[in-house]
């Protein structure tokens, strides 16, 4: 029997790395699409020359993205940053599906991305969690984490992603990250109404 696939996104600063955490604590592996795009984009030679063939070869210091580049002509440019994700999104889908065979014998997998409704990756998949929190603690999370993005930057990131009522429809599931109350009961509650829900179909 092929393990269940659960996606887990969310925009910036949503928490969605740290559910994803909290899962990987329980046992349950997870695929970080964000990391893994990162690491095709540097290892995988064909990506890594479409992405030069494209954006020029200051897209990359020393085999390294170089972040502030994309940063600066990619990602607050609609039509270059479609671009980089019909570049990169196939590679990443197809590792995934590479990684789900390696690890076949879980019950469960988790497909942790903030694009999984963007790439249409999402269809693929059986359970969707959507993990949500206001835009202004979202704001300060990012502030905090990442002190190189001014406020507007990720105003602009925010604006963005994700559309929270389409994520609402498409989403099995909202888990909301709001910093009032503990997540850890959240995160085990919903995996306790995906088994409840898999008990029901089966």
């Amino acid at each position: 029997m092929n393990p269940y696939l659960v996606g887990i996104t969310g925009g910036i600063g949503s928490g969605k790395s740290t559910v994803s955490k909290i899962l990987n604590v329980l046992g349950i592996k997870v695929y970080n699409s964000d990391e893994k795009a990162k690491f095709l984009m540097e290892n995988d030679e064909v990506l890594l020359s479409n992405i030069q063939n494209h954006f020029g070869e200051e897209a990359y210091i020393d085999g390294k993205i170089n972040k502030e580049y994309i940063s600066n002509n990619v990602f607050y440019d609609n039509k270059k940053l479609q671009m980089m994700n019909t570049l990169v999104h196939p590679v990443v889908i197809e590792d995934f599906k590479k990684w789900c065979l390696k690890n076949k014998n879980q019950k469960f997998l988790i497909k942790e991305s903030a694009l999984l409704f963007s790439s249409n990756s999402y269809k693929d998949l059986d359970f969707i969690i959507y993990v949500y929190a206001n835009k202004s603690l979202r704001i300060s999370r990012i502030l905090n984490r990442d002190k190189f993005r001014t406020r507007d930057e990720i105003k602009k990131i925010i604006n963005n992603q994700i559309i929270e009522e389409e994520a609402s429809k498409k989403a099995d599931f909202i888990l909301r990250n709001n910093e009032k109350s503990l997540l850890l009961p959240k995160v085990i509650d919903v995996l306790d109404k995906i088994n409840s829900n898999i008990k029901t179909t089966s």
